[in-house]
């Protein structure tokens, strides 16, 4: 871990934010990895590059400022395929992020192909947009939702899994890692109940393409989102993966430039993949910006990541553990070693948003709220959890300043509520 330690030392000072003070008297102790990674400045130097010597629209023009952004865009496109090992990189769609692509999916697959009656099979524990895009499609297209639950240690329920997945299930859409309880679900053992059944399977990969290698011929599915903010990369763009021959019998999801191969008066024709789900300008220097942040992590490498962060995750729950009235949600590490690296929990009397202003006072981000999963908060019959969230950038002198101030932050609380 020594080593890794020193190597997350090193990549730290690669993060503008991380090093800089913003309105603050402390440095910051970015602890919402979660919500969004922050950006090492080789990702901000390649988008300022971008804009600096080779703006112009991608695919469009004969020009040679066209073509080389054509080159950077479509390389990042391969780049992205390799990342998860897709058959072809015409498999990767570019979205504006994974709720685009959870979206795209929903309406270009469940649209066109659910009936009356099929099922699609979710988790308690999905973020609302593996949830509100199915809710729409099952309410158009007169489908059933079932919600398979957690086990007593905060994992996905497999005997209950097993129980709702029938030959109606046409699909099963689930996340790889929780945003909340953190724990990794068996998506290989999933996939091949759900393909006993005939169903196709989405997975919501954005807790763990940063985290550890994710491979879609491994794994089986169908679909894959991921999100590039989550990624080290910028905002404003994600991506769906999904098998060719699926995405060249579905329709596409938006029309206009782009995406069109002959358009007359009264009908149109569309353009061979990934372009046919591509209308209008897509978020170039966002895309050429995120293959930078992949070669970033490649670079650092998804074992070293995932090592190091299974022995801070370690360190932070016994931390955790020792402070009284806290409870954390999820399985622990010795339960579940590939979990995120990220603790979600609550104490009883005191409001997580109490928790998390305080910290923020003292220059300690953490996240408070829901965190986009109502339903499973509702099933826990908890009104809010405060998270902190990790990546390879965390040091243990962090997560102890974090700590103590936790401390200091609970009793605080406790004293004048």
């Amino acid at each position: 871990m020594e080593t890794i330690q020193n190597l997350t030392k090193i990549n730290q000072k690669d993060f503008p934010l991380l090093v800089n003070n913003f309105q603050s008297k402390n440095k910051i102790i970015y602890l919402d990895h979660a919500a969004t990674t922050q950006k090492p400045i080789q990702v901000l130097t390649k988008i300022d590059e971008y804009y600096k010597n080779f703006n112009a629209n991608v695919h469009r023009g004969a020009h040679q400022l066209s073509a080389k952004a054509t080159e950077e865009f479509e390389n990042a496109r391969s780049l992205i395929g390799k990342y998860v090992n897709a058959y072809s990189t015409k498999e990767i769609i570019f979205t504006r992020n994974a709720t685009e692509a959870i979206n795209l999916a929903a309406r270009s697959w469940g649209e066109f192909t659910l009936k009356e009656n099929d099922e699609i099979l979710l988790s308690i524990m999905e973020h609302h947009s593996n949830i509100v895009p199915w809710q729409m499609v099952a309410a158009k297209n007169k489908c059933k939702l079932k919600f398979v639950s957690i086990d007593q240690n905060g994992k996905l329920n497999l005997d209950d899994l097993k129980s709702k997945l029938t030959t109606k299930t046409k699909l099963v859409s689930l996340l790889h890692i929780s945003n909340t309880l953190g724990c990794c679900n068996p998506i290989k053992k999933i996939t091949k109940l759900a393909k006993k059944q005939g169903a196709l399977v989405l997975l919501d990969a954005c807790q763990s393409l940063a985290h550890q290698k994710v491979d879609v011929r491994d794994l089986g599915i169908d679909f894959l989102a991921g999100s590039g903010h989550k990624l080290c990369g910028p905002t404003g763009i994600g991506f769906l993966w999904s098998r060719k021959e699926i995405l060249e019998k579905i329709p596409p999801f938006f029309g206009g430039g782009e995406m069109i191969q002959d358009v007359y008066e009264e009908t149109s024709t569309w353009a061979e993949l990934p372009h046919k789900f591509e209308a209008g300008t897509p978020a170039i220097a966002e895309a050429i910006g995120l293959a930078e942040a992949i070669k970033y992590i490649q670079n650092i490498g998804l074992d070293n990541i995932q090592n190091y962060e299974k022995e801070i995750t370690k360190y932070l729950f016994e931390k955790l553990n020792q402070i009284e009235g806290l409870e954390i949600i999820g399985p622990s590490p010795k339960i579940d070693p590939d979990r995120a690296s990220l603790a979600t929990f609550y104490v009883k009397g005191i409001h997580s948003n109490d928790i998390a202003e305080i910290l923020d006072s003292k220059s300690i981000c953490i996240r408070s709220g829901h965190h986009c999963c109502q339903p499973l908060h509702r099933h826990l019959g908890i009104n809010s959890t405060a998270r902190v969230s990790m990546n390879f950038t965390t040091n243990l002198e962090e997560i102890n300043i974090f700590i103590e101030n936790l401390k200091d932050t609970i009793s605080f609380l406790k004293i004048n509520s």
